[in-house]
């Protein structure tokens, strides 16, 4: 039967790497390793004599707890390893429950040994946790779960998500079946594709610290990637028949500048384009077949906060509305760019009708915000180096391939609607396109080049009504684009049933101008969290 808790699973976090002895020690001694932490930023006022607002994040632990009813499990100082912990009928453990993964207490001098394990032996005992964790809950006649029935969510910061993959993906390391009793996986900012610094892989005998974690070759090894890694030289992949993509949703984070590890070395090797530790490209995960094929993008959303810290992504609002929204939210929205033509400058145009090569990079910048909040979803632009990029070449030889683009995953939620009385959710897109900069046989091309310039730029209303129970496929769409001022969604869109309980419906665009480009923002829409 279906467990009457769902959403709610009990979610198990997983922290990230620390490098020295003194970090780990600094890990353990925190009961909640850095998941409690908040932060206070500003938000600018319209009088000169007032200080700015504060806006404060109290930490994604107190808003799990304040929002939907989560708990910590420790009990008189102890945790549910400890044999002193008891889950008897006054102090079971229940469904919503953050339960703390604390896999570097054997590395800790205060706690343990002082000897770091394995990023297998992590991998390895998360599974024993999540099996402990089943029998506790459903041991307990009060929370009604049959073993069958046992859910959980894994939530992960950097390395975290690594260990997390290895139970998931690498059948060696999950003796006792823990990866089937895992419903979906959200991951902040994890190197999924390994670090990089100065722009070369961490090599695999740097063993100094276990840097080597994050080593394509080790990891290929770890995640059981070695055919795929030997094919494509990458590590990020998810093979569908271990866990489902769509399961999965990765948090990445563009504030290279706020990141001040070592002093700040680490955000000047790691360079442009990452959160200060872990490269844009390189923290994303695709789906693969079982032919050895990218089949599927997992979720993913970027906002603008470093790799950890006071104003790092886990302790940020907009990871955490995607987290939970992932989690508990009612409406998935798979968002896509497809585009049907570009148009050259007119002497751009010619030289390329006369054999010479033209290339330009299109930069897409996406930022979507749900109807009445004060954060976005997602936030993709060129200044932070988030942006999806396609090469005029790459799209002149193969349209069909590279003519879609997946932008990012945005889940919307009942409970975060500003009237209670519409059943319509609704946010905001902006879509900019910039004008690249234009090379003719490798050389810049700067005629009627103006910088900063769009080749198309306006944003999108989309309000959308989830179909009745009785008819799923009666969803309803509406849209405005607000170029002409902000106006409500009142246009129709015509929806197109897909397979698995999703709807396409498409909105079209065309700057009109040459140079241009013509398109249509493409969303595929599902019911989230329905059964």
């Amino acid at each position: 039967m279906p467990n009457k808790h769902s959403p709610f699973y009990p979610i198990i976090y997983v922290r990230g790497y620390a490098m020295t002895a003194g970090e780990i020690d600094q890990t353990t001694a925190d009961p909640f390793c850095g998941f409690n932490l908040g932060s206070t930023v500003y938000r600018a006022v319209a009088e000169k004599d007032r200080q700015p607002r504060k806006f404060v994040f109290e930490s994604p632990l107190i808003r799990l707890a304040t929002d939907f009813g989560y708990r910590d499990v420790y009990e008189n100082g102890y945790d549910i390893l400890d044999p002193e912990w008891q889950a008897d009928t006054d102090s079971p453990l229940s469904s919503r429950s953050v339960i703390i993964y604390r896999y570097y207490d054997e590395a800790s001098r205060l706690l343990g040994i002082g000897k770091t394990p394995s990023l297998e032996a992590f991998s390895s005992q998360l599974g024993e946790l999540i099996i402990k964790i089943r029998d506790l809950v459903c041991g307990n006649a009060a929370n009604g779960i049959a073993a069958a029935d046992f859910r959980c969510y894994l939530v992960a910061h950097s390395m975290g998500g690594l260990v997390c993959r290895g139970l998931l993906q690498n059948p060696k390391l999950d003796k006792r079946g823990a990866a089937k009793l895992v419903d979906k996986l959200f991951t902040y900012a994890t190197p999924h594709n390994g670090i990089e610094l100065l722009g070369v892989n961490t090599p695999s005998w740097l063993s100094l610290n276990d840097i080597n974690n994050f080593s394509r070759d080790n990891l290929a090894k770890f995640l059981d990637l070695a055919d795929a890694y030997k094919a494509t030289g990458r590590v990020d992949w998810l093979p569908e028949k271990r866990f489902p993509s769509e399961q999965v949703f990765c948090m990445v984070g563009s504030n290279r500048l706020d990141y001040e590890a070592a002093l700040g070395l680490s955000r000047t090797f790691v360079g442009h384009g990452s959160d200060g530790l872990v490269r844009i490209e390189n923290a994303t995960l695709r789906g693969l077949d079982a032919q050895g094929k990218e089949c599927s993008q997992c979720a993913k959303a970027f906002t603008y906060r470093a790799h950890s810290g006071f104003f790092g992504i886990v302790n940020s609002e907009e990871a955490y509305q995607n987290l939970t929204r992932f989690l508990f939210g009612d409406v998935r929205v798979d968002l896509w760019l497809d585009i049907d033509d570009i148009a050259l400058p007119d002497e751009l145009r010619k030289a390329e009708a006369n054999g010479e090569t033209v290339n330009a990079l299109y930069q897409i910048e996406v930022l979507a915000s749900p109807r009445g909040k004060l954060w976005y979803l997602t936030r993709r632009t060129v200044e932070e180096d988030s942006v999806a990029c396609l090469a005029h070449q790459d799209w002149k030889r193969e349209p069909k391939k590279n003519s879609s683009l997946y932008l990012s995953t945005l889940i919307l939620a009942n409970r975060a609607r500003v009237n209670p009385r519409r059943r319509s959710l609704a946010y905001s897109l902006a879509l900019n396109i910039r004008v690249p900069d234009y090379e003719v046989e490798r050389r810049l091309w700067i005629n009627q080049h103006f910088e900063g310039s769009y080749l198309f730029r306006n944003a999108l209303i989309l309000e959308l009504v989830p179909p009745p129970a009785n008819d799923p496929d009666a969803w309803r769409f509406t849209f405005a684009w607000q170029n002409q001022g902000v106006s409500q969604a009142r246009e129709q869109l015509d929806a197109k049933a897909l397979k698995n309980g999703k709807v396409e419906v498409k909105v079209p665009f065309d700057s009109g101008t040459r140079p241009g480009i013509k398109g249509q923002l493409r969303f595929v829409v599902s019911t989230w969290n329905a059964d």
